[in-house]
């Protein structure tokens, strides 16, 4: 229980206390903690001598000198927040270290170092394989060995509330002879789960390992250009058509208010490789939910997804790839088994050809300008709560 009054249904109670940055009237950008419908500015709690700082790093304007102290840190200073904000004790001090989120504007949590976005849902691999290759198996023979992955763009990370510009690039229709320049007509979200890196290592980094280094969870949406996509992708992979944005969600929630969502994932056929087996798989038990213009169109569920964070770590640095503090990697687009569990539009449309019709009467094949989607996701929490990631948010603005 906390003193701070918590809503019904809040995302963010007592069990929760996610890390991100923000700013406010007569604060400029700090750590805050999100509790409720307000957030703890860990900066003048740290410098009221409450919190066990290290070397400055919780008076950062960034969550990256935190993030670097690791993994007995992180507990320690979530430890205490926790004790701060239950025991009445504290209260006449810490309340007035509180900040309403509304008189908040949220920022990048963290300076993103690298960023590498996965493939790891079955059900959306097979979709895009009936799709693009009906006379084929829908997985390529590579997909059950490994997790596929690219090495994405993290300059253009954004945090929430971002507007995303239309991209512009070369496309090709099936039918004619030479590409053309111009807009995206088939602009995209995909529901992801992004993973950040806390403290940085020389790889590889085992499954064993995960919990040392990945500090938590965010929400991301990796914007895709799907006609520059798929006229560039071959024969290396994506390129323009992702690189122009990548939202997050400002709140990191950490590995430990996840603990009682952690699932064993689904059954893997054929056994991976040792390096890829784990005793325990970090696979999570998360309701997504993507909202267009504020209308429910799809619930995919992370639970589902066939590789998971503590594989796609391990595979990320086998090679000897380094890990460093900040990097982010995210699950790829997650889908369900059903048609209203699809993570993307071109599954929700079937590329197209099925376009979704919304309750003011518009439909949609591919997002359009002004359009705004919006990812958010729940999951179990301790002591039989429930706890939530916010939301991951943003508007499409015409192209230049």
């Amino acid at each position: 229980m906390s003193w701070v009054l918590i809503p019904q249904g809040s995302h963010f109670p007592i069990t929760n206390l996610p890390f991100g940055v923000f700013s406010s009237p007569g604060r400029d950008q700090r750590i805050g903690v999100a509790i409720g419908e307000q957030i703890l500015d860990v900066r003048a709690a740290d410098e009221a001598g409450l919190l066990p700082d290290l070397s400055g790093a919780l008076r950062l304007d960034t969550l990256d000198g935190f993030l670097a102290a690791g993994r007995v840190y992180w507990r320690g200073v979530r430890s205490r927040i926790a004790q701060l904000l239950s025991e009445p004790a504290h209260e006449p001090v810490v309340s007035g270290m509180l900040v309403a989120q509304e008189d908040a504007t949220m920022h990048l949590p963290f300076t993103v170092a690298d960023f590498v976005d996965f493939y790891a849902s079955e059900q959306h691999a097979t979709n895009l394989g009936k799709m693009f290759r009906p006379d084929s198996a829908a997985l390529l023979p590579n997909w059950k060995h490994l997790p596929v992955g690219y090495h994405g763009r993290a300059g253009t990370v954004v945090v929430s509330g971002t507007d995303v510009r239309r991209p512009q690039g070369q496309r090709k229709a099936p039918d004619a002879s030479e590409p053309t320049f111009g807009p995206s007509a088939r602009l995209d979200f995909e529901a992801e789960v992004g993973f950040v890196v806390g403290t940085g290592a020389p790889g590889p980094v085992s499954t064993a390992d995960f919990a040392e280094h990945v500090f938590g969870v965010c929400l991301v949406n990796d914007w895709s250009a799907r006609d520059i996509q798929a006229w560039e992708y071959v024969p290396l992979g994506p390129f323009l058509g992702k690189s122009f944005a990548t939202s997050i969600s400002p709140w990191i929630v950490s590995l430990d208010a996840l603990i009682d969502a952690r699932t064993d994932g689904p059954a893997q056929d054929p056994t991976p490789l040792p390096y890829l087996r784990s005793d325990r798989r970090w696979s999570l038990d998360l309701a997504l939910e993507v909202t267009l213009n504020g209308e429910t169109i799809s619930r995919p569920p992370f639970a589902s997804v066939y590789w998971s964070a503590d594989q796609q770590l391990a595979h990320m640095t086998v090679n000897g790839a380094s890990l460093r503090t900040g990097d982010l990697f995210a699950s790829g687009t997650v889908s369900g088994d059903s048609p209203e569990q699809r993570g993307s539009l071109i599954e929700l449309s079937w590329g197209g050809k099925e376009p979704i019709t919304l309750t003011d009467g518009s439909s949609r094949s591919f997002l359009l300008d002004g359009d705004t989607l919006t990812i958010s996701a729940t999951a179990p929490g301790v002591d039989g709560t429930r706890i939530g990631f916010g939301s991951v948010s943003g508007t499409i603005q015409p192209s230049i």
